[in-house]
């Protein structure tokens, strides 16, 4: 099993090489707008979940191939469910300089164990959308066992623990938590927490449930500034930065795609190809059945055929 992804164009760090911690769909959560699909084990239980030093052996190896500007530990669950990732934050230390970043609901950090386990990160990257209980239920579905109030705590609990950079996400849903009352709700949350930037994102790829509406430009304009100058608007950056890596026989392709649904130009740009060269492979894989495509805001995505594979 590969354990490594991409790199990939990420929308907020440029490019990504991805660290994939946990079996699929393996998390504390089951969000409406997540990207990579329902999911199939909503647990809080910690557990080594993948070997370390296999994780750091294929990371090693892929290194040697690209430059990324990020390591990201993410993937198509929870990483914070991994119950050595403070061994691998410490092995990838040892191989590279580069900046490890931590993708994360942030439905953990109550935990004294998780938070200690995260404290060598560059970055952490945690998600808070709502301060009204019953949205927050409504949008993420979490695991029996979590709180709104407990969550916030342990953000709390990690920013005063915490040396690296903290940026905050607020994933705006049309219809759900964009009002004047939710959004002026979240505000003095978020000032608690004090993060370095408050991060506002929207559906950008195909969501888990079609309910999961993308806000508008205007409102998210509106947004940003009432929650102030650390306040920026997630810019798709598409495949504005790529890596000269070359892969042309299909396997990069799938293992970026089991993971997320991307566009041939992002696909592109990762693999070292030309777009035309994509749109070749992509054929061949949609014929094969290996692949399928989908629409989603005037834009084709395309998505593994076992991205919903237990």
């Amino acid at each position: 099993m590969s354990y490594i992804f991409g790199p990939v164009p990420s929308r907020r760090l440029g490019l990504s090489l991805g660290v994939d911690l946990i079996p699929h769909k393996t998390c504390t959560f089951d969000c409406l707008y997540c990207e990579v699909g329902r999911t199939t084990n909503r647990t809080i239980t910690s557990g080594p979940l993948a070997p370390v030093d296999e994780i750091l052996r294929q990371l090693d190896k892929r290194l040697m191939e690209c430059r990324p500007d990020v390591i990201t530990l993410a993937g198509a669950g929870e990483p914070t469910l991994h119950s050595e990732i403070h061994h691998i934050i410490s092995g990838i230390r040892e191989l590279t300089d580069t900046r490890i970043v931590i993708l994360t609901n942030g439905s953990l950090f109550w935990d004294e164990a998780v938070r200690q386990r995260v404290l060598g990160a560059d970055l952490i990257m945690p998600t808070l959308s709502s301060a009204v209980s019953s949205t927050f239920q409504t949008i993420h579905r979490p695991h029996g066992d979590l709180t709104l109030d407990g969550i916030v705590d342990g953000l709390k609990q990690l920013r005063m623990e915490f040396r690296g950079l903290i940026y905050l996400e607020v994933i705006l849903l049309s219809g759900i938590n964009d009002t004047d009352e939710e959004v002026r709700a979240l505000k003095p949350l978020i000032q608690e927490i004090q993060p370095e930037k408050i991060q506002l994102n929207t559906v950008v790829r195909p969501p888990a449930d079609l309910c999961a509406k993308a806000l508008d430009s205007t409102r998210l304009e509106e947004i940003k500034l009432f929650f102030g100058e650390r306040a920026e608007i997630v810019v798709d950056i598409g495949a504005e930065k790529g890596t000269k890596t070359r892969d042309t026989k299909g396997d990069g392709l799938l293992e970026m795609v089991r993971r997320r649904p991307l566009r041939t130009k992002d696909m592109a740009n990762s693999l070292g190809l030309t777009v035309g060269e994509v749109e070749a492979m992509v054929k061949g894989l949609l014929i094969k059945g290996r692949l399928r495509r989908q629409d989603h805001s005037g834009e084709i995505f395309y998505m593994s055929n076992e991205m919903d594979r237990g």
